[in-house]
């Protein structure tokens, strides 16, 4: 469904995040990651798809990538009043400190 509404329309930020959290729930990291950065390119205040992207990198080991994403997301959600996904990405910027430091 999603590839025919990306057809349509390529640039579409909500199909493209919409199917890069599909892609994500199927483990398919890379090709989320991708359609996630090109959401937020195309939306660069869509705060939802910060969060997704970041974790995308996340699962990929793309650890510095995935805390510029979250800091950048963070910043996004804040101005929009996303508290929730504030406090998402609060959880998954903790998670990246323990794994740097090894814990």
């Amino acid at each position: 469904m999603f590839g025919k509404l990306l057809e349509r329309d390529p640039n579409n930020p909500m199909v493209l995040c919409s199917l890069g959290t599909e892609l994500f729930k199927e483990e398919r990291y890379a090709e989320a990651r991708d359609h996630l950065k090109k959401a937020v390119e195309n939306k660069p205040d869509y705060s939802v798809a910060y969060r997704m992207l970041g974790r995308a990198h996340y699962e990929l080991d793309e650890d510095s990538e995935a805390r510029r994403v979250f800091e950048k997301g963070r910043e996004v959600a804040l101005n929009n009043g996303d508290l929730q996904t504030v406090k998402e990405i609060d959880v998954f910027q903790r998670r990246l400190e323990k794994r740097s430091t090894g814990e």
